[in-house]
């Protein structure tokens, strides 16, 4: 009978052994999403920089946004730095509001995402939505948008199914958002008209002359907010990553250096971010409260030292 007892306790404390171990392993890695957009590029190589300097890891997939959410909600990703709201608000609805996706913070402020046009068309009269369909033949009746089943260019063809603005006919132009922005280049290039979406932070604000629209903030809202979203149940099963996630903070002048700098220096976002990281080490030690590195020591003092 001891004997028995003691099989079960030892078979007990082994398989709670491989839990822990289990559960250590699924959080030693943190799998961060990318949509293909500069600014997630960005934020999501500060966050990996300092996962890294606390001794965890950090592995970013290049997903299309509905992808992203039903891979948090199915549990293949961990984590999402770029909610933009309102802009992924149908998004939101389907799998925050539901329960299936943990809204874990607002990580920043101040971001427009909206029609956007070089400033020489805004000054020559295309200020609103509704201005567009004046000067329909001047833009080719197209609507330069980003990748496939983004949320904006949702909103774009149900504006454009609906006939909303006057824009009922047009063409939405689907592409990647390096092939959008070189688009632009070249229209500027030859002062030729073309509206696309433009968004901020982004260093299109500061490599082109570009006005935003006004008048589509039923689909676009005004000032928006960018989330991180995490798989349910994250901060539960890997609390301190979580604590770190849901303290980073960012600002629209810190992802536009970061940006520009990864632009200018060959599109290498990490280096970019830790040389931002090293030029503003205030901002570490918010993000970095009440969190340890992965075998349990002050976190700050670790990353501090890594930079």
């Amino acid at each position: 009978m001891q004997q028995g007892i003691i099989a079960t306790l030892t078979l007990g404390l082994a398989l709670a052994s491989l839990a822990a171990q289990a559960e250590e392993q699924a959080c030693a890695t943190v799998r961060l999403a990318d949509p293909g957009w500069s600014d997630i590029a960005a934020t999501n190589a500060v966050t990996g920089v300092v996962l890294q300097a606390l001794g965890y890891g950090a592995k970013v997939e290049t997903l299309a946004v509905p992808i992203i959410y039903g891979g948090m909600a199915n549990g293949q990703v961990d984590a999402f730095l770029g909610n933009w709201m309102p802009a992924q608000q149908a998004h939101y609805d389907q799998f925050v509001k539901s329960g299936q996706v943990t809204e874990l913070a607002q990580n920043l402020s101040g971001t427009e995402f909206t029609l956007a046009v070089p400033t020489y068309v805004w000054e020559a009269g295309v200020k609103t939505f509704a201005d567009l369909a004046k000067h329909a033949d001047q833009f080719d009746k197209k609507i330069y948008g980003i990748g496939a089943g983004a949320p904006a260019n949702q909103s774009l063809q149900k504006i454009i199914q609906g006939d909303e603005y006057g824009l009922g006919g047009w063409q939405l132009v689907e592409s990647s958002e390096q092939a959008m922005l070189s688009q632009i280049g070249r229209a500027v290039k030859r002062d030729k008209w073309i509206v696309f979406l433009g968004w901020t932070p982004h260093p299109m604000n500061v490599d082109y002359p570009i006005k935003y629209l006004s008048g589509g903030e039923q689909y676009f809202g005004t000032a928006g907010t960018v989330n991180t979203l995490t798989r349910k149940g994250y901060a539960e099963q890997c609390p301190n990553p979580a604590r770190l996630l849901a303290n980073m903070k960012f600002t629209l002048d810190m992802e536009n250096a970061i940006m520009s700098a990864a632009r200018d220096k060959g599109g290498s976002y990490p280096a970019a971010a830790k040389a931002w990281l090293q030029a503003h080490p205030q901002v570490l030690q918010p993000w970095l409260q009440g969190v340890t590195t992965r075998d349990g020591q002050p976190g700050l003092a670790a990353v501090q030292k890594a930079f």
